[in-house]
């Protein structure tokens, strides 16, 4: 399931331009739950970004080894079988040096933990938060 969110023109000057250099910017969906990726590839569709996504580590993999620019990996901590998303970040470094990474959970993660993973978002992820994180890690 390789899903592209669409992208709309606005008005606003501001949005606008923010629309334009997020369309130029990729991010990969990972999660096992189709309706979360879905939710938030329809979010990150509307704030601008080009968005694939992906239930499982196997498609995330064919993403990850496809020959297209990818800027971020949106990952859920958790999933089901023999590799979650840690061992998939660590899979999806291993392809692409400059990869940024944001986990996603819904469990409680110890602060030494956290601060060793990078960027964690808690579920429910509120809309507005996701797209301010996803700018904060791509520096937009």
């Amino acid at each position: 399931m390789d899903m592209h969110a669409g992208v709309s023109a606005t008005d606003d000057a501001a949005s606008s331009s923010h629309t334009k250099e997020a369309r130029q910017r990729h991010i990969l969906v990972v999660d096992d739950d189709e309706a979360v990726c879905a939710a938030y590839s329809r979010v990150l569709g509307r704030a601008g970004y080009r968005v694939s996504a992906a239930p499982d580590f196997r498609l995330a993999l064919e993403i990850l080894e496809a020959d297209q620019p990818l800027d971020l990996l949106m990952v859920d901590i958790v999933m089901p079988g023999s590799v979650n998303g840690l061992a998939l970040s660590r899979m999806a470094r291993m392809r692409r040096r400059d990869l940024k990474i944001i986990y996603v959970t819904g469990y409680s993660i110890p602060g030494a933990g956290r601060e060793a993973l990078g960027p964690i978002l808690m579920k429910p992820v509120d809309d507005a938060m996701l797209v301010a994180e996803i700018e904060r890690v791509l520096g937009s």
